[in-house]
């Protein structure tokens, strides 16, 4: 598939088929962490593939509540996979102790948590890798912190690891697409978003 077309076709799917996801396919898609980028080569990202029905369940059980509560039908269990991506601050912290960075710092201050940063490259990159082995994605994660401290333990994450959100993958299932929900934003005209300094 063509990048262009990769693109185009980047859309939030919160409906799938019953039809399963090849091993084939999850391994050329989790494949994508050799060459993730990361601050200082730190690599403190992680990915859990969850295809267990249970723990999806479980998962569902946590995050759709919201979901049910607006009308919208149940979606996340019904992806046969999810990608849980997570990092761990301190690994960033372990990679630059006792550095010399500048100005008399043993590390540098960190204005960007480059944990989340390089997490977020990682989600777009997974979800750019599932799109091109023809499979539709969509994201769940939490603002609420009892509510990601809740789907962390669902999968056992430690402690000092957090989860930046899921990705559901799967065959998308064309026929059932969900609404847009009310007062939901109009997609911003590019140049609200992009300046040019020339």
């Amino acid at each position: 598939m063509e990048y262009a077309d990769v693109l185009r076709r980047r859309q939030m799917v919160r409906s799938y088929t019953d039809e399963p996801v090849s091993d084939e396919a999850l391994e050329r898609i989790v494949s994508v962490v050799d060459r993730a980028p990361s601050a200082g080569f730190s690599q403190g990202y992680q990915v859990v593939v969850v295809t267990d029905p249970k723990l999806r369940q479980a998962a569902a059980d946590v995050a759709e509540a919201r979901y049910v509560e607006l009308g919208f039908p149940r979606w996340i269990a019904q992806a046969p996979v999810h990608l849980w991506v997570a990092t761990r601050e301190q690994t960033y912290h372990e990679r630059y102790a006792g550095q010399p960075v500048r100005d008399g710092w043993s590390e540098v201050p960190w204005p960007v948590p480059f944990w989340w940063f390089d997490a977020g490259a990682l989600f777009m990159l997974l979800q750019l890798a599932a799109l091109d082995q023809g499979l539709g994605t969509g994201v769940f994660s939490s603002v609420y912190t009892d509510e990601l401290r809740a789907l962390s333990d669902v999968i056992g994450l430690p402690e000092d690891v957090g989860l930046a959100g899921v990705i559901t993958i799967g065959h998308e299932d064309r026929s059932k697409r969900m609404p847009i929900p009310p007062g939901a934003a109009r997609r911003k005209p590019r140049d609200e978003i992009v300046t040019w300094r020339r």
